[in-house]
């Protein structure tokens, strides 16, 4: 099976999304940490909320991605929607960690304690596991059709979950603060809005620079192996007319 040759403007496009991404990075560190202001309660530490909530951004982009491929598979039965849903699945699985992580830092300053069985973190906490039991699937499981399917249908129930994180707060209460609303206090200082604004360009960058490098190396992975099962049925139908002759 010949292989596709790359084209350069696919190349150069990805390139000035990794310069992009990487210009915003240091550019909202050096807003979080030189031109936004100390909040008077939370002190230094509320500078992790410029991490905190584009990372669960973040995870929902890769939520999404996984939910698309995972539906485009189950229809069409592409290799490209399942490398889709596969590198969906990781980002998620990355950017949930850093939630979890910078979370309960947040916690333990504004109440005392790293973890409380609060509903958005519990209902964050499951959708995480979803996406870890997906990768899981993927990596032990093997690459055949039931596997597959199984796991575009985890990509379909991780999705699923999304709303009920989003709407927890509303819907059950909780502690989980509301900080960008004006209800929740809002950010009053023009760079604390200007670095939450970098930060989250910068973070959506950064998935879709991570979501199509994954997808261009999946896809490239399953083309180097059709084109080994091409060389091995190749060699063995070559074979077997020599043994005939």
């Amino acid at each position: 099976m010949p292989v596709r040759p790359r084209s350069t403007a696919s190349d150069v496009i990805f390139c000035a999304l990794v310069a992009a991404s990487t210009a915003l990075f240091n550019a909202t560190l050096a807003l979080v940490f030189f031109s936004a202001p100390v909040e008077k309660t939370m002190g230094i530490v509320q500078k992790i909320f410029y991490f905190h909530v584009p990372s669960a951004y973040s995870m929902y982009l890769g939520a999404v991605a996984c939910f698309v491929g995972s539906v485009g598979y189950l229809l069409t039965r592409s290799s490209l929607w399942d490398a889709v849903a596969r590198a969906g699945a990781e980002i998620a699985v990355v950017f949930g960690a850093i939630v979890l992580v910078t979370g309960p830092l947040w916690a333990a300053k504004a109440w005392g304690y790293y973890w409380t069985w609060d509903p958005r973190l519990t209902t964050a906490m499951l959708s995480v596991l979803i996406y870890v039991a997906y990768l899981v699937l993927r990596a032990f499981a093997g690459d055949g059709e039931g596997e597959k399917r199984f796991s575009a249908a985890l990509g379909v129930l991780g999705a699923a979950n999304l709303p009920i994180i989003h709407f927890s707060v509303q819907k059950w209460s909780g502690q989980h603060p509301t900080v960008i609303t004006a209800k929740g206090g809002g950010l009053q200082h023009p760079d604390m809005k200007l670095a939450l604004t970098l930060s989250f360009v910068a973070f959506t960058l950064f998935v879709v620079a991570a979501l199509w490098a994954r997808v261009r190396l999946e896809t490239a992975k399953n083309r180097l192996e059709l084109a080994e099962e091409d060389l091995i049925d190749t060699g063995l139908g070559e074979d077997e007319q020599g043994a005939d002759t």
